[in-house]
């Protein structure tokens, strides 16, 4: 493609932990196709925001981009990500089991439990991935006042307030507030990609301005929205959801009462994945009301296009067979919970950050983008406005 991409393209990565590995896969398709491409919007939440967060800085073209993020994710093992010897999780879960029983007398134990898991490895590998100066990702900063990008979001979930807040940086970015979430402009920083990808409970929160901040995914309602709301009218979104049919979706993971694992995985589902899906439905039947309507009617209102991409297998089926692989205390864990008790363990799926897994994601998100690279290639090329689209509600 010679040219450089449509001024109106915006990105949408979702959530997923370990998952976000797919999403690399399809980018490294598309940019063997596009190696020039550049997407002036780009948003993420959850582990989706490590991804946004270093093609938003990195200076190079689209394809040594993706090539980056490729040996990022190929390499990334549990280790790096948080700490899995045994002496540290038995002692953080010693700390919540003694503010469990604790019945709040005589204020909680300290030190408090934060997280079931301490994430300060993956502090450090952002830091040095990202590139980071003092934390702050300079890149972005500096691929905007270049103009190779517009705007970038990362979404968090404020536990002080209750809200979503999505973190901004870019030119010409008004501030949004709908009910429950808001927008607030900032300079990026690996504190604003710690605290979008803080897996409720498993990883501890993250304080920015003064209150505490988990993942993204929790509360952010409306995926689409912030992508829109920066500009973007033509959107790429990457779920990590594989669509199930009407069999599959009938048929039992488990059977017998359900283990921790299996009830965890459906909530988690329920917060990183399902939202994307009802968000591009309202989005698309959107889209058809304002195409009825006489153009005199819709009040500067256009539709906008989407392209939603998806696995074309159970990311968390494939999980089981790499279980074997986890670190020994960490696997000892995780089977308490019961995840070798359901054939698809979805939560499993999320924290299995082990490097042949993390690779097969790669994999599978390339050749599922080579196999729709001809959709996607008439979806960037098909003319369309790029007037700001009205966000959704």
């Amino acid at each position: 493609m010679s040219a450089p991409g449509p001024g109106d393209l915006g990105l949408v990565m979702g959530g997923g932990g370990a998952r976000a590995a797919y999403q690399v896969g399809f980018l490294r398709s598309l940019a063997r196709r596009f190696p020039e491409l550049r997407i002036p919007y780009i948003t993420g939440v959850s582990a989706g925001a490590i991804n946004a967060a270093l093609l938003a800085s990195h200076h190079g073209t689209f394809l040594q981009a993706t090539d980056e993020l490729t040996q990022l994710w190929s390499r990334l093992t549990m280790g790096d990500v948080f700490r899995v010897d045994g002496g540290t999780l038995l002692a953080n879960a010693v700390r919540w089991g003694r503010q469990l029983v604790s019945g709040g007398f005589g204020g909680a134990p300290r030190p408090r439990a934060r997280g079931l898991v301490d994430t300060q490895p993956l502090r450090a590998f952002l830091g040095e991935v990202l590139h980071a100066v003092d934390g702050e990702l300079t890149g972005i900063g500096a691929n905007i006042e270049a103009g190779r990008l517009k705007a970038v979001a990362m979404s968090t979930s404020s536990y002080s307030t209750g809200q979503s807040v999505t973190w901004v940086q870019g030119q010409d970015i008004k501030e949004w507030e709908r009910p429950h979430r808001r927008a607030r402009q900032t300079t990026l920083t690996v504190e604003h990609v710690m605290a979008s990808a803080a897996l409720p409970l498993l990883f501890p929160a993250v304080r920015l301005d003064n209150a505490w901040y988990g993942d993204g995914g929790i509360r952010l309602t409306a995926p689409l929205s912030p992508a829109l709301h920066l500009g973007a009218s033509r959107l790429i979104a990457i779920s990590t959801r594989y669509e199930r049919s009407a069999t599959e979706a009938d048929e039992p993971v488990i059977y017998g009462y359900p283990p921790p694992a299996q009830v965890v995985g459906v909530l988690m589902n329920s917060i990183f994945l399902d939202l994307l899906d009802y968000d591009a439905l309202r989005l698309e039947r959107l889209n058809r009301l304002i195409e009825r309507l006489p153009q005199e009617e819709r009040l500067n209102l256009r539709p906008v296009k989407l392209l939603v991409l998806r696995p074309s297998m159970d990311l968390g089926k494939l999980a089981t067979d790499y279980e074997a692989r986890l670190p020994r205390a960490f696997r000892f864990l995780t089977r308490g919970l019961g995840t070798h008790q359901t054939r698809s363990p979805d939560f499993l799926s999320l924290v299995l950050f082990e490097p042949t897994y993390l690779r097969s994601l790669v994999e599978m998100g390339e050749a599922d983008g080579t196999a729709r690279i001809e959709e996607v290639a008439a979806f960037l090329e098909a003319p369309g406005s790029t007037a700001t689209a009205t966000p959704s509600a």
